[in-house]
């Protein structure tokens, strides 16, 4: 063997670069006849695991019961047929050896991403395991642990699977888990993981109980190694001085229910903070003068039946109080309800990248988008890459022009999304019209080169009778990027099928073009007249 294979970085890259290339059958092989690989490619091979059974595949096939096919342990993970065997009980208890051969294994997982709908989940096999992990955990070096749908036949395994080098969680609880075995669950794991530097738990039950364990749980952790807090349940009064003040918090996901106040936000790592609330907005006043310095990206979610003049409220509550959002560059606003947003409010944030806010126009269109709104967005946030007025646009007749289309494509070049209440027939009018489109009264901007807008959500705006061409040759040309139209009106259909023609039509011209020109420089000819004039 060549000696740069006895360098043990090198056989770690090696193996590494087989399992992440999906060439696992190799990978295996190298484990399996050659010493110096088995330790490289046995680490790489179990590292990263999205099944638990594979693991209890490394029992011997007599200690289970039921008609299963079983392997080698190096060879179960290399075909995945066999992983949708379910194991409903042990035959008999694991020997010490056959535990110690199953830990050669187990001590090399890293992260474990569980599928309760493939796993097993036989109270059997927790009590036999739970007799063999008094002295240890049974991953004693997992650091992350996803379990998105965990469900009440599930919750137990969880502390079995944790230990104190588990420094990532990713809990998802099934609507069906009783509150009180949840709450068990989450009141053990600033025990179990006393490092944690990032807990998610979502779909909890809204209750007291779940509000109190949560609370506790977050007290009990080591508050110099928490970046990341996701919990969707409401918080103590306790628990929210400190969650809202830690020194070393990333990301932060609060649940504001009822009338709640905050504290004043001492957070100078936060980059990204998601806040739902259901009742008035007096937990605002937690961002007057906040220290927010590194924050990117904010996200509320309303619940609330009065949404009233939110961007307002939090213009006053924050954008006048404060220096320190500098570094915004993502404001999201979600709710399912109807109002009247206050777009002016935004517009100090001039390094915004992405701007959604939703509405509904279910009963009646609630959107006062036109061109005017439009463009005073695009002046003071020439860098959008993304912006969304409103949810998917409805039928209604009104909205945007094609002056404030043409206005969003000269000012914002890095657009690549949008989704606006905008009038197709104003694309027609531009069309038809002898006079000159421009939005300042300058010269003629009618084709922007440069705009990268290629998704456009169009819903079901309605389309003038017998246009569909001629909408999609303007908006072709002023997003000449353009690739996907995202609707519910199948007139859209046509039109995203004839920007497709257009587009390889003027591709195939284009390279017949340059075939021409290869020609004619091949042969020493040159251009008539005509062509160069």
């Amino acid at each position: 063997m060549h000696h740069c294979l006895s360098v043990d970085e090198i056989l770690r890259l090696l193996a590494c670069e087989l399992v992440t290339s999906k060439a696992m059958a190799t990978a295996v092989a190298l484990a399996c006849c050659c010493k110096s690989f088995e330790d490289p490619a046995l680490d790489a091979i179990w590292e990263t695991q999205r099944r638990l059974i594979p693991l209890l595949k490394c029992f011997p096939q007599d200690v289970w019961e039921g008609d299963g096919s079983f392997v080698s342990s190096l060879i179960v993970v290399n075909f995945p047929t066999l992983n949708r065997l379910v194991m409903e009980a042990f035959k008999r208890v694991p020997t010490k050896e056959e535990w110690t051969h199953s830990q050669k294994y187990a001590r090399r997982m890293r992260q474990l991403e569980v599928d309760t709908t493939e796993d097993p989940a036989s109270l059997d096999i927790i009590t036999v395991l739970q007799l063999r992990i008094i002295n240890g955990p049974w991953l004693p070096n997992l650091e992350t642990f996803e379990c998105e749908k965990t469900t009440k036949a599930f919750l137990p395994f969880i502390p079995i699977l944790l230990s104190p080098k588990t420094t990532r969680i990713v809990i998802g609880f099934a609507k069906s888990v009783p509150k009180v075995a949840a709450a068990s669950t989450i009141a053990r794991l600033s025990k179990l993981c006393p490092d944690l530097e990032s807990i998610t738990l979502n779909i909890l039950p809204r209750d007291p109980v779940i509000t109190g364990v949560v609370s506790e749980m977050l007290l009990a952790c080591n508050r110099d190694t928490l970046r990341g807090f996701y919990v969707n349940s409401p918080l103590t009064k306790e628990a929210r001085e400190v969650v809202y003040r830690l020194p070393k918090l990333v990301g932060l996901w609060g649940i504001i229910q009822g009338p709640t106040s905050l504290p004043t936000m001492a957070l100078p790592n936060l980059t990204a903070i998601y806040v739902e609330y259901d009742d008035d907005l007096s937990w605002l006043q937690g961002f007057r003068g906040a220290a927010l310095e590194r924050l990117e990206a904010v996200t509320f979610h309303s619940e609330s039946k009065k949404i009233g003049d939110f961007l307002g409220a939090f213009e006053s509550a924050a954008l006048t109080t404060s220096t320190h959002w500098n570094a915004l560059s993502k404001f999201r606003f979600r709710t399912l309800r109807s109002w009247n947003p206050n777009y002016s409010s935004l517009l100090s944030l001039n390094r915004m990248r992405e701007l959604e806010i939703e509405f509904s126009c279910g009963g009646s269109c609630s959107s006062r988008v036109d061109d005017d709104i439009v463009m005073s967005l695009a002046r003071t946030m020439p860098e959008l890459e993304i912006l969304q007025l409103g949810r998917m646009p409805c039928n209604t007749p009104t909205g945007v022009t094609v002056n404030g289309l043409i206005g969003l494509a000269r000012r914002c070049l890095h657009l690549s999304k949008l989704c606006i209440h905008f009038q197709a027939t104003s694309l027609v009018e531009a069309a038809t019209s002898a006079a000159t489109i421009s939005p300042s009264g300058g010269d003629p901007v009618f084709r922007q080169e440069d705009c990268a807008l290629a998704d456009l959500q169009v819903g079901e705006i309605p389309i003038p009778t017998g246009s569909v061409l001629t909408v999609a040759h303007v908006l072709l040309q002023i997003f000449p990027r353009i690739l996907n139209i995202e609707y519910t009106n199948q007139e859209w259909k046509t039109v995203a099928e004839t920007i497709t023609y257009f587009r390889q039509i003027a591709t195939f011209v284009h390279r017949a073009g340059e075939a021409y020109l290869s020609h004619l420089v091949i042969n020493g000819d040159t251009l008539p007249g005509d062509a160069i004039d």
